[in-house]
């Protein structure tokens, strides 16, 4: 069993900077494709960000690229989401999810633990 636990969401205005964190309970977590994903007011959650194992591959959602940057320390246990230029859009419950078996991927349904959420609210 894996315990994820997200942290860094907060309120910031349009064009702010906000860096999540997600701690990992288990020393294996350098065994664990992650990924990022969110979920907005009334919407469906979908994918952000993942990484590879040892970070050689990342991929991005279209609306998110040039923006965010997702990168891990597997010394620490811990995944980041560096989130720039923020819009109002990205408005969401932030969700760190971990992979145990196969590479990294987009569709959520691959992920076998989630974290509980942290929410980012950007203002107009």
């Amino acid at each position: 069993q894996v315990h994820l636990v997200e942290s860094g969401g907060g309120w910031v205005q349009t064009g702010g900077s906000l860096r999540l964190s997600c701690a990992a309970s288990d020393r294996a977590f350098a065994r664990y494709a992650m990924g990022w994903f969110r979920q907005a007011p009334g919407k469906e959650r979908e994918f952000v960000a993942h990484i590879s194992l040892f970070a050689s591959s990342t991929d991005y959602a279209d609306s998110v690229k040039g923006r965010f940057t997702i990168s891990r320390d597997n010394t620490k246990y811990i995944l980041y989401l560096q989130m720039n230029n923020l819009k109002p859009e990205d408005t969401a419950v932030y969700y760190c999810a971990a992979r145990t078996g196969g590479p990294s991927v987009a569709d959520l349904r691959e992920y076998d633990y989630w974290g509980q959420g942290t929410q980012v609210t950007v203002s107009s």
